[in-house]
């Protein structure tokens, strides 16, 4: 008889999850009554035999955020919830959580470094307007180029002063010079030295990693020679405010880095907040990276990235 029952309501839940009847049609189908139909369902789960699921991103994501600060060391994870795992619909993502992780945590007087890129791009998109007062916006490194590839270094400074009402400072500089010389010799101009001097000031810092591929958008801007570019794809994962690291966080390039207008990764560790936008399978060795050299304290990413820098 119990075997008969468990069978019985096996075929219903069968019906009812799976075939997606309805408990009148299951009734009238196997000439039961709905009371009995309904008996049967809950006897199922009572012994085990339908378990429910439920795959709530929201949830996962806190859990996927308290690993990757124990894991890395973080004070803070923000884990956007990305519909595919794409490169654009995770930057589209993340840059949604990036804004409103920005929105809730930015206060009155704080400066703001801001670098460049499609990145930081979206998350300027997205920003809300917050009424506060004395916000400063500072862009941490040159961002004027004489290439077709936008860098969209103007745009992400407007928009952020924007959303802070306030006056972004921009650095009207290359990224990156020819010379050593040159380099030293512009950024003894009184201007450009009270924008550097803005810069290492700020105690909160927005950035993103490049990547060291074909594609990166470093590479296609032109600064960078054929010979050095080799190089730096045999010993560098990625940059951090266009300056090259290799996988424990370090410069790999002096010299190259000698030459690179704005902020160092030594200025960069000292903010309060170091927030790190970033995500997507090209990026994660970069990621890692940053994260192994300890140059973000901040992370915001997608769950299909977190779970990659879980493993």
């Amino acid at each position: 008889m119990e075997h008969n029952k468990d069978r019985l309501s096996i075929n219903v839940a069968k019906l009812y999850y799976k075939s997606d009847y309805s408990q009148q049609q299951i009734a009238d189908k196997l000439n039961l009554s709905r009371p009995t139909v309904s008996r049967l369902l809950q006897y199922a789960k009572d012994k085990g035999f339908v378990q429910i699921n439920i795959a709530d991103p929201v949830e996962n994501n806190i859990s996927l955020e308290a690993d990757l600060m124990k894991k890395y060391g973080l004070d803070a994870v923000q884990i956007a919830y990305a519909p595919l795992n794409t490169t654009e619909e995770i930057k589209k993502s993340i840059g949604i959580k990036a804004a409103d992780y920005l929105y809730d945590t930015i206060k009155d007087g704080d400066i703001i470094g801001v670098s460049w890129g499609t990145t930081l791009y979206a998350v300027a998109l997205n920003l809300k307007h917050k009424a506060l007062k004395g916000v400063q916006i500072v862009q941490l490194k040159g961002g004027i180029t004489h290439s077709t590839n936008n860098t969209y270094a103007y745009e992400v400074v407007e928009l952020f002063s924007e959303a802070f009402s306030t006056v972004g400072r921009y650095l009207p500089l290359p990224v990156m010079f020819d010379t050593v010389e040159i380099k030293n010799l512009i950024e003894q101009d009184t201007h450009i030295k009270k924008i550097l001097d803005l810069g290492r000031q700020a105690n909160v810092a927005v950035f993103t990693v490049g990547t060291v591929k074909d594609d990166a958008l470093l590479f296609r801007l032109g600064y960078i020679a054929p010979k050095d570019k080799q190089i730096l794809q045999q010993k560098a994962v990625g940059d951090i405010c266009s300056r090259f690291i290799d996988v424990r966080g370090n410069i790999c390039n002096e010299d190259l880095d000698k030459r690179t207008v704005g902020i160092n990764l030594a200025e960069l560790k000292q903010k309060e907040k170091r927030i790190l936008v970033a995500g997507s399978q090209r990026k994660i060795a970069a990621i890692k990276a940053t994260l192994a050299g300890k140059i973000a304290n901040i992370l915001v990413t997608d769950q299909y990235t977190a779970q990659e820098l879980l493993k």
